[in-house]
């Protein structure tokens, strides 16, 4: 089974969205196709995200649901301690925790929609695939 990191960003989108590349992600994650993993900062993230009720005013799913889904999508996750602070210094200093968990956790994937913020980091990690869902979808 590919074990795969979700940035929040799919997260919000397979959400919002009434169907997509970012759905079936998640929709596959949760029917197990994928193992998903999880650590402390990502989970910090989305618990933060999922408070921010102006991102998700226009959603068909209220609060509760939101964190319905959330728990039941944790439910399929690894967790994993991250250990050591690889630090591959992104463009975006918020992004370099996912590095770490793919790294410690023997990520195959990184699924992400800002893949320009994972260009040029000064460590590179060549077995950890970071890739937007419509292609994760096509490769796998």
């Amino acid at each position: 089974m590919k074990k795969i990191i979700l940035d929040t960003n799919i997260f919000v989108s397979a959400i919002l969205g009434p169907s997509g590349a970012s759905r079936i992600v998640l929709r596959d994650c949760l029917k197990e196709k994928f193992l998903p993993l999880m650590g402390e900062a990502l989970f910090r993230e989305y618990e933060d995200l999922l408070q921010r009720e102006h991102i998700f005013a226009g959603c068909v799913l209220d609060k509760d649901e939101r964190n319905l889904l959330l728990d039941a999508f944790l439910s399929t996750c690894e967790w994993v301690t991250v250990y050591y602070r690889w630090r591959p210094n992104l463009r975006d200093e918020a992004d370099n925790h996912l590095v770490e968990l793919a790294v410690a956790g023997g990520a195959d994937y990184l699924v992400t929609h800002n893949i320009k913020d994972f260009i040029n980091p000064e460590l590179h990690f060549p077995a950890v695939k970071i890739i937007d869902p419509v292609t994760f979808l096509k490769e796998i």
